[in-house]
């Protein structure tokens, strides 16, 4: 628990990064794509499979190209997408080299670990900018609370064969604190949209941990404990930030489809 704490401690100047938003948020989200993406496809890499990692580093450069350039058509998303599948697609040609698999763990890579950050940036060039701190709020203070709870009164397990430690408990007491701070945040910085902080609050709490749940899946099929090892207690980039990718799509389609 202290390796956990101190290391929470030293990320918190992170959080610089998104007051201050604009092109340093960009840049530290495109870093956790490359970094990210990396150590999943190490983890295929230890059961032998072998995604395109420069397949992946090209669709971070385009994809944040287009954003730095300000492209707004559709359509050029789209041939995002469209390139990316292709890409992993061809990457497939050298049959006698190639599995399936190798192609289909490069697009997920990118999709799961690129595509799902980079609504981040998103969020923070929405009208509702404001709402990029519950993204934070939501999946870290979803995870504290889950600890937390947990330690405390978890006696029910909540999914043994993916999470051992997890309990239903912790669950609630992660889901119930991730509501409070967003109510928290909502009453004294966006007071007009505060049942809707609520409400994102309620599903963050959901979604993140089924963001974190679907790590263990990863990790547990890889045969892994960790990503990596770049933050003491916490693994690598993909461990600490695994409940955020799931978290931060949700907050950024709110955004869009409620507000």
């Amino acid at each position: 628990m202290k390796t956990r704490v101190i290391s929470g401690l030293i990320m918190l100047p992170l959080l610089l990064v998104v007051y201050f938003g604009g092109i340093a948020l960009t840049i530290a989200c495109m870093l956790v794509g490359i970094i990210g993406v990396k150590e999943f496809y190490g983890g295929f890499r230890s059961i032998n499979i072998k995604p395109s990692y420069a397949i992946a580093l090209f669709s971070i450069a385009s994809l944040y190209a287009l954003n730095m350039l300000q492209v707004k058509e559709e359509a050029y998303m789209h041939l995002w997408f469209f390139g990316v599948v292709l890409l992993s697609l061809i990457y497939l040609f050298r049959v006698d080299f190639r599995a399936l698999e190798d192609g289909m763990a490069t697009i997920t890579g990118i999709f799961y670990v690129v595509f799902f950050s980079y609504h981040v940036v998103l969020v923070e060039q929405s009208e509702y900018s404001i709402l990029i701190w519950l993204i934070f709020l939501s999946a870290f203070g979803t995870d504290i609370m889950a600890y937390f709870s947990g330690y405390l009164f978890g006696k029910h397990k909540l999914c043994p064969k993916i999470s051992p430690k997890k309990t239903i408990e912790g669950s609630i007491g992660g889901t119930l604190g991730s509501i409070i701070l967003c109510v928290g945040f909502g009453a004294l910085f966006a007071e007009g949209i505060i049942i809707h902080c609520a409400v994102i609050g309620l599903l963050g709490g959901i979604i993140s941990q089924l963001g974190d749940l679907t790590a263990s899946i990863f990790k547990r099929k890889m045969g892994i404990k960790d990503y990596g090892n770049l933050i003491p207690g916490h693994g690598g980039v993909l461990d600490r930030f695994d409940s955020v990718l799931f978290t931060a799509p949700m907050v950024y389609y709110y955004i869009m489809l409620v507000l």
